[in-house]
C-alpha cells in the first residue's frame, strides 16, 4: 500500500509540472518612434457660472505654517478646456481631465497633477496624452512628464512645458508646448 501511495504522489507531481501554462516568445520588431510637437492653451476656470475645477476633499488638519490660501492636502477634480489660442473665442480642441493634490509647505506651493489631455478634433481626434507630474506653482515655466497615451499617442512618453499666459482670481490660461514620443 505504501508503494502505491508513493507512485500516486510521484504521478501527481509529474502531472502538475506538465500542466504549466504555455507561452510563445516572438522576436521584437519595434516600429520607428514618431516625435510630435504640440502647442495649445489650457483654460481653467476657478469660479463663475461654469468652473472647471472642484475641490473634492481636504484634510481636516489646519496649519498656520503654510502661506497658502488653500489647506495642505486638498484634492481637486479638473475638467479644463484645451484651445488653439488664449482667446475666449479660440477653437476648442479637447479637454484635460484629472486630479490635483495641493502640497503646501512653509516655502512653496506645489501641485501633484494627473491629467489626461483628450483631443476631439483634427488628426488626433479620439487620442489622448496622459501626464503625471509635480507642478511647482511659483516657477514661471514648469515641466510635466508625459507618461502614456491612447489612440495615436499609444505608449507615449515625453514632456510638456507649461507656462502661465494669464492668471487672476477666477481664471488661469496656460500655454503648453508638448513633445511626445510615440509609436
Amino acid at each position: 500500500m505504501k508503494r502505491l501511495t508513493w507512485i500516486l504522489i510521484l504521478h501527481l507531481f509529474s502531472v502538475s509540472v506538465q500542466s504549466q501554462y504555455y507561452t510563445e516568445s516572438l522576436p521584437y520588431d519595434p516600429e520607428e518612434a514618431k516625435v510630435t510637437n504640440l502647442h495649445f492653451f489650457l483654460h481653467e476656470f476657478l469660479s463663475g457660472s461654469n468652473p472647471t475645477v472642484a475641490m473634492i476633499a481636504q484634510a481636516n488638519i489646519t496649519s498656520s505654517d503654510n502661506n497658502s490660501s488653500v489647506p495642505f492636502s486638498t484634492i481637486f477634480a479638473l475638467d479644463d478646456i484645451l484651445k488653439i489660442g488664449p482667446e475666449d473665442n479660440s477653437e476648442v480642441i479637447g479637454n484635460a481631465q484629472g486630479l490635483g493634490i495641493l502640497i503646501a509647505d512653509t516655502n512653496t506651493t506645489n501641485l501633484l497633477w494627473y491629467w489626461d489631455f483628450g483631443f476631439i478634433t483634427g488628426k488626433f481626434n479620439g487620442s489622448s496624452i496622459s501626464m503625471f507630474s509635480r507642478n511647482p506653482t511659483t516657477v514661471t515655466v514648469r515641466e510635466l512628464s508625459v507618461v502614456g497615451g491612447r489612440g495615436k499617442f499609444r505608449m507615449a512618453k515625453g514632456f510638456a512645458q507649461l507656462k502661465d499666459y494669464s492668471r487672476n482670481d477666477t481664471t488661469i490660461i496656460a500655454e503648453l508646448n508638448v513633445t511626445v514620443i510615440h509609436y
